[in-house]
């Protein structure tokens, strides 16, 4: 039996530990990937806890990872979009294409949604097997890294949602996102890039965060330790002044009457 390396932990909160698992096969309809990269995010944590009801249903040994990319090794039968040898992204979320979410073309919110990560083995490997390839993963352009792919697939479009989708962001409007770890800076980029004279406000209690939204383009961030009173002096605005939208948790009084407040976290 073929086998790899992988990071496996066999009870909640225990060790993870790199051991010989297995090699996956390509399914049918699928591929099998040779993972490059993988990001860390904090439902991979949540999981690791055994508060992730997928993972407690699927069982253990596991293991976690769900923002990955990386090259096609094999082919299943039934997958025609792909081949041997392409760089590839891959979603956390799995859609079928048809259930009554699909058809409404609400894919990440699946009837029969699969997971790398959580329904199944993930992406701290060295290869995992890919169902649904032709309609869920992406071909990566040339000039996007592994690295900058692996972030696509989770915070990158959990934030696109929140903000495009959900909020509705606009030209010229005032944003502001509170928490600026991994998702809240993805916010923050996909914020800016989505119109001209948009403004974005940039919360957290650490300031290397607060550092990172301002390098990364934001109009003012602040430290929440301030205080509710010190930061919108800051930035002359004031209690009557809240901003048309938000995104993240913790900052739903932040907006203006009948504007978009967006929260995003755990589920």
């Amino acid at each position: 039996m073929a086998t790899m390396r992988a990071a496996v932990y066999t009870t909640f909160s225990g060790p993870i530990i790199v051991q010989e698992v297995p090699k996956p096969t390509a399914p049918v309809g699928g591929l099998l990937l040779r993972v490059k990269a993988c990001g860390v995010c904090r439902s991979d944590y949540h999981g690791w806890k055994g508060l992730d009801s997928d993972i407690v249903t699927h069982g253990l040994p596991f293991t976690p990872g769900h923002e990955l990319s990386g090259v096609v090794v094999k082919l299943g039968l039934g997958t025609t979009k792909f081949q041997v040898g392409d760089r590839v992204a891959v979603p956390f979320i799995l859609s079928c294409g048809s259930c009554r979410q699909c058809a409404r073309n609400r894919p990440t919110i699946c009837e029969a949604q699969g997971q790398p990560g959580f329904t199944m083995p993930g992406g701290f490997a060295e290869f995992v097997a890919v169902p649904r390839a032709d309609r869920n993963v992406s071909l990566m352009p040339p000039k996007v890294s592994f690295l900058q792919a692996a972030a696509l697939g989770c915070r990158l479009t959990t934030a696109y949602r929140a903000v495009m989708q959900q909020g509705r962001l606009q030209s010229g409007e005032t944003v502001g996102v509170f928490g600026c770890g991994g998702l809240g800076l993805s916010a923050v980029m996909i914020a800016l890039a989505a119109g001209d004279n948009v403004r974005v406000l940039a919360v957290d209690t650490s300031e290397e965060a607060c550092n990172k939204a301002l390098e990364l383009g934001a109009w003012h961030a602040f430290n929440a330790k301030e205080g509710a009173s010190l930061a919108p002096a800051r930035v002359g605005m004031t209690q009557s002044e809240p901003m048309p939208s938000a995104v993240n948790r913790a900052a739903g009084r932040s907006t203006r009457p009948k504007r978009r407040f967006a929260s995003l976290g755990r589920r």
